[in-house]
This record gives C-alpha cells, sequence and structure tokens, in this order.
C-alpha cells in the first residue's frame, strides 16, 4: 500500500484499464493480483518491488484525483481533460490507447427535419456539457446541456433532447437505438497525466517514469 516516499498513479475502471495492464507491465510496474479482479472492491493497489501504488477510480475522477494532488500521476482519455481544462495538469504523453472518438448523434431522419447547419439553438443531452458549449458556440449556436452520465441514446428518442454529444467506439449502440454520427467533435485516446506540483518536486523518478512509458509506447 501507499507509504509516504511511494508515487500514486490514477487509474481509470474498465476498458482502459484493460488496455492499460499489459502497458504497466512492460514499463516495469507489476500490480498485485486483485488489481486485475474486476470484481474486487479494493480501490488501493500496491506494486511488486516498486514504490508506486496504484488508486483505481471512475475515468472522470481521474484528473480530479491527480490535479489536486491526490495522486501525481494518472492515466485519462483526452476527452475528460478536454471538459474539466485542469491548469494543474501536465500531459506529457499520448499512450495511445482507448482510442475512440467524441461525437455528436442525431435520429436517423433528423436532417429532414432539422438541419444542424441551419439552427440557432440546441437541446443537448450529454455529460461534456463544457465541451458541448464551446463547440457550439464557435458556430454560432447555442447549446442548451441536460447533463446525463449514461443511456444517453435514449434522450432523443424519449423527447428529452434532439442530439447528444457523447464517446462512440464502433458506432453500433447508435444504430441500434436508431441514432447515427453527425459530426466528430474530437479524436480521443488516453494521456498520462502528471501533477504540475508534483513534477517539480520530485521531477527525477517521475521524468523517468515518463521515459520508460514513452519507450514501451508503439
Amino acid at each position: 500500500m501507499k507509504t509516504d516516499n511511494s508515487l500514486t498513479i490514477a487509474v481509470p475502471k474498465g476498458r482502459i484499464q484493460e488496455e492499460l495492464a499489459p502497458l504497466l507491465q512492460r514499463v516495469g510496474i507489476y500490480p498485485e493480483q486483485a488489481f486485475f479482479d474486476d470484481g474486487e472492491r479494493q480501490l488501493q493497489f500496491s506494486c511488486k518491488d516498486s514504490a508506486i501504488s496504484l488508486i483505481r477510480v471512475r475515468s472522470f475522477d481521474v484528473a480530479t484525483f491527480v490535479a489536486f494532488g491526490a495522486a501525481q500521476i494518472g492515466v485519462c482519455g483526452s476527452d475528460v481533460l478536454m471538459e474539466f481544462d485542469y491548469g494543474d495538469l501536465y500531459t506529457p504523453l499520448d499512450l495511445k490507447i482507448g482510442r475512440c472518438r467524441l461525437c455528436i448523434a442525431e435520429p436517423q431522419d433528423m436532417t429532414e427535419k432539422e438541419d444542424l447547419a441551419r439552427v440557432s439553438h440546441l437541446r443537448i443531452a450529454t455529460k461534456y456539457p463544457n465541451v458541448t458549449r464551446k463547440y457550439f458556440a464557435e458556430r454560432g449556436i447555442q447549446a442548451e446541456c441536460i447533463k446525463l452520465s449514461g443511456a444517453m441514446e435514449l434522450a432523443p428518442k424519449l423527447g428529452l433532447a434532439t442530439r447528444i454529444v457523447d464517446l462512440v467506439s464502433t458506432g453500433r449502440t447508435l444504430g441500434a437505438n436508431g441514432l447515427r454520427e453527425a459530426a466528430t467533435i474530437a479524436e480521443v485516446s488516453s494521456r498520462l497525466i502528471v501533477n504540475r506540483a508534483a513534477f517539480k518536486t520530485r521531477s527525477a523518478e517521475i521524468s523517468e517514469l515518463i521515459e520508460r512509458f514513452r519507450g514501451v509506447v508503439v
């Protein structure tokens, strides 16, 4: 577990953790076995022969843990970094995992009813209200955002919003719910992030760890 001299790395639960696991081992970080158990309720994990501990948190919380110094390093999607835009984070490396895209999606017959290029106001369901408002404001459109954490695809069908902004990987979930991609806001991947204050006080060991990750990223 964590000691006064350990580095704490915040990692997201779910698919990104699965893609990150082999990368951690290639840089010489070997988490205890419980880390690989999806059913394990433990949230902090030690690493074999290392003064590194891992904490496993929600993907949207990784940036917050690192920005406020609870962890010195983290693995965070670029979508989350765009949404929160923390000034206390240094982002030295794209890990090239967790690839997807942040998209606007709409009902498949929406263009016939309401052309995105001709509207001045939209109601959009999303968990990215800051990114969404900024994207549409740059195009002269006022975006009224309804924040949801899940089941986004239901919003247009049930009249909660006309469109959604969400992460898309294959697009199958959109299609299964009668939606299609209308536009891509950003390509997304997972980044290595560092607390700026920690980087100043522990520059040598954090820089060495960054270089180890850089050496194995394909």
